[in-house]
């Protein structure tokens, strides 16, 4: 067997007492020249990625042996940070400001672990910038008295960009810009870089998401040779293609989507069997079939990752010809799909399936307003085709079927309200409303979850390779600290040394309606891990599936179209070739890594672009009041929700000059030393708002008055335990744009 990357590190791992270097390595392996050679390019590989640290004397090690930790910079506002390893390699390492001068957010870094910290948390140094996060800075050029600057658009970035003369091109005071970094920080003297584009002026809502879109490194533009791919797909499916498909052209198949989305993924219909059954039909566009692996399309989609969704806007993983043509199931025309086909019982336990390349042609556009109207007021089913209400109620029955199969084996389901930005013509927020989730969300929701598991199922039982969506279970740890932190709201959670998914949602239920109900729902998700994609199965807790992938929206997430190539290729040939299934076990890992990075970036800049959106629309209210609830309090003031208006403020404790007050961790609340006045979640209070800071993306309130509190919990209400959740959201806002679809 020739050497690999992974001999190295056992031999590390398991042999080494002490750091070794690459000639005691070779020794333990006992390497031919040749075999030398390539290893030592995997050292320097491993080095590279973190894997192994190179130490003095030129020895290598495992980093967790020598107090080291390698991984991703996380710089707060305030000047501190954190060195968060990957998963499952250790705790966070908090980083003191002062040795953070020489590295920017995002950076991958080596960190030594110098003392237990607060709290037992690791505490530490960096003393090795591995890769640098940045190659350019988007910001704010301004002048001083001798020499030009960038002031960092995202907050983290503590160290204004130096601008020699000469280097600023064409910008202007106070416009937008894009900076080379030419210089990194060093221990004496800041970044320096050249200004490469003008974005614009500050206040242009189209230079304000060029700005996020810079900041969080969004590819925006495809490349003229992509555009040209896709342009050259045919626009409408040949006779040619349909040839070995199932057909289902004549089946009552609808897309349900929002009312401004152009780009539509998925169709669904049902039919009642015999026995009580009833079957599904879920069809995903067959992305695959458009995209071949490693083309021009494929490579763009792969760097892009995931489509990203901004009020009124969208930047789309494919090529619109590809995206909102022929790709997405328009009705009255045919389109290619992969479907999945299953038939559950009354208990919504799935009893039959198959997947198979398709042709369909969706019967009607539905929209959700739509769907929702229909099922409740049993209007507007004329506009479309007969029968379409008797289809959407039986599509509602398996709905709450799957609902309750879910939660009877532990599936966590609490919906947080979003915000929904609402623009006018020229881009500006209009209002800040919350996002609507009605039945007919919940209906194609429970649709594409059952569809997401059948498939991993399927694929999983034919032994093949793929990326799964995995949630692992919260830490114990993290568990018992929120079961103290609950037991102050007379709520209980058993754990009895391992989290149980049923125990969390007996508490979701329990919260349900009470004003502390947001504030737990909230610092339970803050305990629980985030989902990720993963070649190994380790199962999804918050939906409580033992086996769980992606694979209802190829248009817009790559690891869906793996999924799709994967499944296509099992169904038509039966089986993957050894080949192949030793390429993807090779390929997988780097690739869930990826494509998780690529969401959670995304994720960021939708979050950045709503906190904007509600900062300058509260700017237009500054001094002006607004009745409101508390909505989470901390040692430095209460945060407040307005009633109205889906934006919450922070009111800081040095306004609240009437009294000293004290924050009470354990209970959650700010109460007055001498007053007795107390802050908690769900008081109502009156508000003026008091200053807007749209760079940093914070809104100021001081308090003008107070609601009498009537906050007593039902004393029958039995004490229970817990709740959490994962289902991952994907809905579609307004404006233009779609937010997070479907939940799935």
């Amino acid at each position: 067997m020739p050497i690999s990357a992974p001999d190295l590190l056992r031999i590390l791992q398991s042999h080494a007492r002490q750091p070794l270097t690459a000639g005691e390595i070779f020794a333990e392996l006992s390497l031919s020249p040749g075999e030398q050679k390539l290893a030592i390019r995997f050292l320097d590989d491993l080095v590279r990625q973190g894997a192994l640290v190179s130490l003095k004397g030129e020895r290598y090690s495992i980093p967790s042996q020598v107090s080291l930790v390698v991984g991703v910079l996380r710089a707060h506002r305030d000047g501190y940070g954190f060195v968060s390893p990957r998963p499952g390699e250790g705790a966070d390492v908090f980083v003191p400001a002062r040795y953070l001068r020489e590295v920017m957010d995002g950076d991958r870094v080596v960190a030594r672990v110098e003392r237990g910290g607060r709290g037992g948390k690791p505490e530490g140094r960096i003393i090795r910038v591995l890769e640098r996060a940045h190659q350019t800075m988007v910001g704010r050029y301004e002048v001083g008295r001798r020499i030009g600057f960038v002031v960092a658009a995202d907050p983290r970035i503590a160290q204004d960009l130096f601008i020699p003369p000469g280097a600023e091109g064409e910008a202007r005071p106070g416009q937008v810009v894009v900076a080379r970094i030419d210089n990194y920080p060093s221990k004496t003297r800041g970044p320096e870089g050249t200004i490469i584009e003008v974005l614009g002026e500050a206040d242009d809502p189209a230079v304000e998401i060029l700005a996020i879109v810079h900041k969080n490194g969004l590819p925006h533009k495809f490349p003229p040779e992509v555009l040209a791919a896709a342009e050259a797909v045919p626009h409408e499916v040949g006779a040619e293609e349909v040839g070995g498909r199932v057909d289902l052209r004549t089946l009552p198949i609808v897309t349900i989507d929002g009312e401004t989305a152009r780009d539509f993924d998925d169709a669904v219909a049902v039919r009642r069997e015999e026995g009580g059954g009833i079957r599904l039909w879920v069809a995903i566009a067959d992305v695959g079939h458009y995209v071949a692996e490693s083309s021009l399309i494929d490579v763009e989609a792969y760097e892009r990752g995931t489509s990203v969704y901004f009020p009124g806007q969208c930047i789309p993983m494919l090529p619109e010809a590809l995206s909102n043509g022929i790709c997405s199931l328009n009705p009255g025309v045919d389109r290619l799909t992969m479907t999945a086909e299953m038939v559950f019982d009354e208990q919504g336990k799935q009893v039959e399936s198959r997947f198979y390349p398709s042709v369909i042609r969706s019967h009607a556009r539905l929209t959700y307003t739509e769907v929702r109207d229909m099922l409740t007021t049993g209007e507007g089913e004329g506009a479309h085709f007969p029968g379409l209400l008797g289809h959407l109620r039986l599509m509602e029955e398996l709905a709450g079927r799957l609902t309750a199969m879910r939660r009877r084996r532990g599936s966590l389901d609490f919906d947080l309200p979003e915000a929904e930005v609402v623009l006018d013509l020229q881009g500006r927020p209009e209002n800040i409303i919350r996002s609507e989730r009605n039945v007919a969300h919940r209906l194609i929701e429970e649709c594409m979850l059952a569809a997401n598991e059948a498939v991993a199922a399927y694929l999983t039982a034919n032994d093949v390779p793929l990326l799964y969506r995995i949630h692992e279970p919260p830490d114990l740890g993290k568990m018992q600290a929120f079961q103290e932190f609950i037991a102050h709201f007379n709520y209980g959670l058993v754990l009895d040394g391992v989290v149980e998914a049923k125990r969390l949602q007996t508490l979701l239920a329990e919260v349900a309606g009470q004003p502390e109900e947001r504030m737990i729902n909230q610092t339970l998700l803050k305990s629980m891990k985030q989902a990720r994609y993963s070649p190994d199965n380790i199962g999804h807790f918050g939906l409580a599936a033992d086996c769980y992938c992606h694979f209802t929206s190829p248009i817009r997430r790559y690891p869906d179209l793996m999924v799709h190539r994967a499944l296509r290729e099992l169904s038509v040939k039966g089986s993957l070739a050894p080949a192949r299934i030793s390429h993807l076990k090779q390929v997988l890992p780097e690739m869930g890594e990826h494509t998780s990075h690529r969401e959670r970036r995304a994720m960021d800049a939708e979050r950045d672009i709503i906190a904007l959106k509600k900062c300058q629309f509260m700017e237009e209210t500054v001094g002006q009041e607004f009745d409101g609830f508390v909505s989470g309090v901390q040692a430095f003031g209460i945060f407040v929700e307005i009633k109205d208006i889906f934006v919450e403020g922070l009111v800081h404790i040095s306004s609240l000059s009437d009294d000293f007050y004290h924050f009470e961790e354990d209970r959650q609340r700010l109460i007055g030393e001498n007053s007795r006045k107390i802050f908690q979640v769900g008081d109502g209070v009156r508000v003026t708002v008091a200053k807007v800071d749209l760079e940093r993306r914070e809104i100021d309130f001081t308090i003008t008055g107070l609601v009498p509190r009537s906050r007593q919990r039902p004393k029958d209400k039995p004490k229970e335990k817990s709740k959490d959740k994962a289902k991952e959201g994907q809905k579609k806002g307004r404006g233009g744009s779609r937010r997070r679809k479907k939940k799935t």
